[in-house]
């Protein structure tokens, strides 16, 4: 009997310890799962954005035919600095980009020659200029950014002896001279026009003598003086120096008035923020010097 109680006893114990080991098991606590911070979230996230790589844009941009060396320059270097913008030059005489930008040819930032090309596509300008009422010009955006001078240049070696816009006159009054000029739709004819009537020379007579050939843009004329097909032409200072012409003089604001240059974004742009960034670019340090490498002022 009392050997049947030691072995029960002895039972009840073992059964106990079993029971106290499997409640330990059962209730072991589980390690905390690993969890993202807020900060580290936001963090992750602002790495993100700054990796990612910027949208690619293209710029299209028509400007004065004056501006083909200078603003091709200063566009690859933007290009370079910029690797997401693609810019597209369209370079021609303001009247033509003028009638193409009126027709609805695609355009972000129009740079004129002239002061009357930009106000016919600003409907803020005189309505005796903008006759038709076109409006182009984003507000805000207009501002002039240059200032040339109209040049008298001369073929290599000067074979007519030109030294001066007086003897430009003289040799147009007794047709010994043969003038480039450009046409009356080209700022830089508007101002051979303004020069001729500043000396009193009626032009229809002297196209008549055969003592004037023209041309539909300012690198037209600049060619013909280059090729030494007429004694001289009137061009912009700057395209003489791009050429490698000589100038023997350049006009007043008196008899000629001033040659400014007017850019803005156009309202039909797609990519205004790009353009604004690459007008202000033109306005900088580096633009700057660009331009006045070859004989621009700039105001912008």
């Amino acid at each position: 009997m009392k050997t049947r109680k030691i072995l029960a006893l002895l039972l009840t114990l073992l059964l106990l310890g079993l029971c106290a080991c499997g409640s330990q098991t059962g209730t072991t606590t589980a390690a905390p799962e690993t969890t993202t911070t807020d900060v580290e979230k936001e963090t992750n996230a602002a790495s993100e954005t700054t990796d990612a790589p910027a949208e690619p844009v293209e710029l299209i941009v028509f400007a004065a035919a004056s501006l083909t060396e200078t603003l091709t320059t200063l566009g690859n270097q933007y290009m370079a600095a910029n690797e997401n913008v693609t810019i597209v030059f369209n370079f021609d005489s303001s009247g033509t980009l003028k009638t193409q930008i009126e027709s609805g040819a695609d355009c972000d930032i129009f740079i004129s020659a002239g002061q009357k090309q930009m106000n016919q596509l600003d409907i803020a300008a005189d309505p005796s200029i903008n006759t038709t009422g076109l409006d182009f010009v984003l507000e805000g955006t207009r501002f002039n950014i240059l200032e040339n001078k109209v040049a008298l240049a001369v073929p290599e070696g000067n074979p007519a002896n030109i030294n001066s816009y007086d003897d430009l006159v003289k040799g147009m009054k007794d047709g010994s001279i043969m003038l480039a000029m450009g046409n009356s739709d080209v700022p830089v004819g508007q101002y051979t026009q303004k020069i001729l009537t500043h000396y009193e020379l009626v032009e229809a007579d002297l196209a008549a003598a055969g003592g004037i050939t023209y041309g539909s843009n300012v690198k037209e004329v600049t060619t013909q003086v280059s090729e030494a097909t007429v004694d001289c032409g009137i061009i912009y200072q700057t395209d003489a120096f791009s050429a490698g012409l000589t100038v023997v003089d350049t006009a007043t604001a008196e008899m000629c008035g001033q040659v400014i240059y007017p850019a803005a974004v156009l309202n039909v742009s797609k990519n205004v923020d790009a353009a604004k960034a690459f007008l202000e670019y033109l306005t900088g340090d580096a633009a700057d010097a660009v331009f006045e490498a070859v004989g621009f002022t700039p105001i912008g």
